[in-house]
């Protein structure tokens, strides 16, 4: 159950939300800024790109920023991922969780960005965000709601790719819910890694490919729940955590850490957790 944006503890818990609302726990929002909106003409032709992934979609991307509508699970996801996201980056960056801006100056990398999702509180936190998404229809629709809420993000109709070619390098890159999409998840992964500088840090959340990730990714939460759009993932191209972890060292980055991510239906809340059976999450640190 992939998903993905706003700050919570390891249980998130909302009082008299329902699923799938949209979360705002104070995140700051920069005034005077407008998003930059940059097409990538050879976005579809990465060898990474699945075009029947980006078809997928691209069909829904007027619905990223709707809390009910197909991606109303992300919204609800987001705040154990950010959450282990800021704690992680201040960590290991040497940066105060408590300070307004704690990733002032850091150039982060947001790729599969979406609508959005994930780069919108990455710019309140103070990072330089580039996001980057194959499809036009998600960046359009990730570019009008940033400038609406005045946040300065560099999204660009692009691939991991593109931005290689182009020399460009970051100091985090956030690769979330996007590596069990591609082509080829080993070649994506160094791609990525290239583009890292020297103590940076590369996020990856997956899908491990098990058969409770069977039952409740693919057939609970597609099929029988009907929380995600059927079609929405693959099982066969789930990768397990030691699969990842190749990839990572392969490309010359070391796994710093990792969690599980798991969802209690009853209560409508992730937590963050020991099993990572479904949903878990790794960052890799590159020497």
């Amino acid at each position: 159950m992939a998903g993905p944006d706003e700050f919570g503890s390891d249980k998130t818990v909302i009082p008299g939300r329902g699923a799938g609302e949209l979360i705002d726990d104070g995140l700051r929002i920069c005034n005077n800024r407008r998003a930059v909106f940059w097409i990538g003409i050879m976005a579809a032709a990465a060898p990474s790109i699945d075009p029947s992934e980006v078809e997928k979609f691209s069909r829904i991307a007027a619905e990223w920023w709707n809390p009910k509508g197909k991606f109303g699970l992300l919204h609800v996801f987001n705040p154990v991922r950010l959450a282990w996201i800021k704690e992680q980056a201040c960590a290991r960056l040497g940066r105060d969780p408590l300070e307004r801006e704690p990733l002032a100056g850091l150039r982060l990398l947001d790729i599969g960005c979406g609508g959005g999702l994930l780069s919108e509180p990455m710019a309140r936190l103070g990072a330089r965000v580039t996001g980057v998404d194959p499809s036009e229809k998600n960046i359009r629709s990730a570019s009008v709601h940033a400038m609406e809420m005045g946040l300065a993000i560099d999204y660009r109709a692009a691939t991991a790719e593109d931005l290689a070619a182009a020399g460009e390098t970051f100091d985090v890159i956030l690769n979330m819910e996007v590596i069990e999409h591609v082509n080829d998840p080993r070649a994506f992964t160094a791609t990525c890694a290239a583009m890292l500088r020297p103590g940076g840090l590369m996020f990856v959340a997956t899908l491990n490919r098990t058969l409770k990730s069977f039952a409740l990714a693919i057939i609970g939460a597609e099929y029988v729940l009907g929380w995600l759009p059927r079609g929405t993932h693959q099982w066969e191209k789930f990768i397990t955590p030691e699969e990842l972890s190749g990839f990572l060292a392969d490309s010359g980055l070391a796994v710093r850490d990792r969690a599980g991510v798991t969802f209690n239906p009853l209560k409508s809340e992730w937590r963050r957790a020991a099993d990572m059976d479904v949903n878990y999450m790794v960052v890799g640190e590159k020497a």
